[in-house]
């Protein structure tokens, strides 16, 4: 009886092509706008987060593919994206500063 050789192993993962959504797309489809051509809400919101500074000082970037010349978002950016900006804290947390006093006028 001759032994048999196991198949083997893949080492690498086959390509899987993911649905591309343009900017105006990708906001819709994270509910941002609704496909009104005129409904521009969120596009700069999106192309400040592709844009952050690589240091991470203005939080993390958001995941893009840049596709002649396009800003492109597949379904797995725009869940990366849904979920970055679920962990954010509200701006409303921050304490409050005093109000500066203005100087009396002697008149």
């Amino acid at each position: 009886m001759p032994a048999t050789k196991a198949p083997p192993a893949k080492t690498a993962t086959e390509p899987v092509l993911e649905n591309f959504y343009n900017l105006k797309q990708a906001t819709v489809r994270l509910n941002l706008a609704t496909e009104d051509p005129d409904d521009k809400r969120g596009q700069d919101w999106l192309r400040r987060g592709v844009n952050r500074p690589l240091d991470g000082s203005k939080g993390p970037r958001f995941p893009v593919h840049r596709m002649a010349n396009q800003l492109m978002f597949s379904d797995s950016d725009l869940a990366q994206i849904a979920e970055l900006m679920h962990q954010k804290p509200h701006g409303h947390n921050k304490p409050r500063r005093p109000r500066r006093r203005t100087a009396r006028s002697s008149s």
